[in-house]
């Protein structure tokens, strides 16, 4: 039965959670949303958000020798993938703020004791999955393009990309599967997690319910993705410190994005 409940969740809410239809112009009543809860206590959600960006820093430290190079996009692209797991404690900060309660950061890790924490964790372990193949798939594209000598250096690295044939099909083919890898999580968990924190929804329901909340509404949930990465590139540069803002507003928007799309 416990295993049912995480697939499926608690009885009650077995029914699926009905969609609304709404329109690219909502995304941005959901960005000011997002900063308004932010701004509600910035010195707090910035903090959280600095997590993100020495996470950040700690991927390009890590890949900074020469063996790791043909890594280091992969690794920075692939960790928007795992924003929607990452940003949990932010979606608790606005569920506690629609429902008037304190909105201290310490209340982020409240989550914890969320009835639907078991499946929170199973489709956290599916989206590091996903990050893992992403990483996997990478790597073979770059092994299958150059070879498997590592560059001899940054500089070398950088020109061989930019400036060549192979280097141009490396990009190509990259990015092309990289679109694919971020479509699939976007449309399988974008609303999973803030539903999950929420309600009491199994893994699969969730999954379910984003996945029919993405068929239901293509070209906003597209124009949200395209957001969603345009911000994080920003937020990125320099260093990572973008990201201190980046994070935590995304993190609070996506929660009002979830609460316009489903009932």
């Amino acid at each position: 039965m416990a295993d049912f409940h995480v697939i499926g969740g608690a009885t009650k809410t077995l029914a699926h959670p009905q969609i609304r239809k709404i329109q690219v112009s909502d995304l941005s009543d959901v960005l000011r949303a997002g900063f308004s809860d932010f701004w509600d206590k910035p010195s707090h959600y910035a903090f959280l958000g600095l997590i993100y960006a020495v996470v950040g820093i700690a991927l390009a430290v890590w890949s900074s020798g020469a063996n790791a190079l043909p890594i280091i996009f992969p690794l920075a692209s692939g960790f928007a993938l795992l924003g929607p797991l990452a940003a949990v404690g932010l979606y608790e900060i606005s569920r506690r703020k629609e429902q008037g309660a304190d909105t201290s950061w310490q209340h982020a890790v409240e989550v914890i004791r969320s009835p639907a924490l078991p499946s929170i964790i199973a489709v956290g372990i599916f989206i590091f999955a996903i990050f893992y193949l992403w990483l996997t798939a990478a790597e073979s594209i770059y092994q299958s393009i150059f070879g498997l000598a590592p560059p001899t250096s940054i500089t070398a690295f950088v020109q061989e990309v930019l400036t060549t044939d192979r280097g141009w099909h490396l990009i190509m083919w990259g990015c092309g599967i990289g679109f694919l890898f971020a479509l699939f999580t976007l449309a399988t968990t974008f609303i999973a997690f803030p539903l999950m924190v929420d309600r009491d929804v199994g893994a699969f329901a969730a999954v379910e319910t984003s996945m029919r909340a993405f068929f239901a509404n293509p070209i906003p949930v597209l124009a949200w993705g395209l957001i969603v990465a345009a911000l994080l590139v920003i937020g990125s540069i320099p260093f990572f410190v973008g990201l201190a803002i980046v994070v935590p507003v995304l993190g609070h928007a996506t929660w009002h994005l979830y609460r316009k799309l489903v009932v």
